[in-house]
């Protein structure tokens, strides 16, 4: 593929692969700038759902115009293989951010807010991301974000509903992309047991994401699939602070409520969840968070203490 031109054009060099397709580096000839080539496979071309995935990804994220999420030039099918054409981000992934070190609060809360304000974006239009991993959020030289991969997006209108479960043949590939749309660590419960998903679902997934940035640690991730996913459905989450005695309360139950298993308890606008993360950071940054939770017999919040 590297040297080949796939219509305007020129192949550069290979960026990475996933679970839907391989990612190149090449240069507009027209407009003379560089851009991102998304090339789904012959062999995989041949799977109509796999195609049908591929191709929603470009429609979803095309049709969203948001500063936090990868803009999408062009799609192409050329000698059997389908292409999008997409923005070129310079960075790195939040996945390989945060193997290299645990985010200080007030960067991994200004963070978590650009994630939450391009979900929010997403959200409004009517589109689940349902594959929201520290791997699709690349974190650009300016530290901001670009939400990746819409591949696996579907309009809420028209929920995903699968009433078998996964077959699996590895049980320690929590990556491996299965008959339940996603990432098997990342899942909401209700994505696990193959249910119909709403924004909901995205918003425990982006808690999972965000205790990660939070603490350095998956809440549920265990040695196997099979123990990951009954970790998603049936275990509590340890506090955070637990793992971070000076974390900000409000963080926290920021996180955990994102992390109910029953939907209904979750928060129901990533954007109310963005303000708040909002309030969390300013206080962070000006010293007024509390290091500990407040003594629920006295029915104060963190911040009446203050006062």
């Amino acid at each position: 593929m590297i040297g080949r031109t796939i219509d305007r054009y020129d192949v550069l060099e290979r960026l990475g692969e996933g679970g839907m397709g391989v990612v190149y580096k090449a240069r507009d000839t027209l407009l003379d700038r560089f851009v991102a080539l998304k090339v789904l496979p012959p062999d995989k071309s041949a799977d109509p759902d796999r195609r049908q995935r591929f191709l929603a990804e470009a429609k979803a994220a095309s049709a969203l115009n948001h500063p936090g999420i990868v803009a999408v030039h062009d799609i192409l099918t050329v000698d059997g293989q389908d292409v999008i054409v997409m923005e070129l981000v310079e960075g790195e992934t939040l996945e390989a951010l945060l193997t290299r070190k645990r985010l200080p609060l007030t960067e991994a809360l200004g963070l978590a807010f650009k994630v939450a304000d391009a979900l929010g974006r997403a959200h409004a239009a009517g589109i689940v991301h349902r594959d929201l991993k520290p791997a699709n959020v690349m974190v650009t030289r300016d530290r901001d974000i670009k939400v990746l991969d819409f591949g696996l997006a579907k309009l809420t209108q028209a929920p995903f509903v699968d009433s078998e479960a996964p077959t699996v043949s590895h049980h320690e590939d929590l990556t491996a992309a299965q008959a339940i749309v996603g990432t098997v660590a990342w899942m909401s419960p209700e994505q696990a047991a193959g249910q119909a998903v709403d924004a909901r679902s995205d918003i425990f997934s982006y808690g999972l994401v965000l205790y990660e940035m939070l603490t350095g640690k998956h809440p549920f991730r265990s040695g196997t699939l099979a123990r990951t996913l009954a970790s998603l459905r049936e275990d509590d989450p340890e506090p955070p602070t637990s793992l971070v005695p000076a974390l900000p309360v409000e963080a926290e139950r920021a996180v955990l409520r994102c992390l109910h298993k029953d939907p209904a308890r979750r928060w129901q606008s990533i954007s109310d969840l963005g303000a708040v993360l909002a309030d969390v950071k300013e206080d962070s940054e000006s010293g007024r968070q509390p290091a500990k939770a407040p003594q629920p017999r006295r029915g104060r919040t963190g911040r009446s203490l203050l006062a």
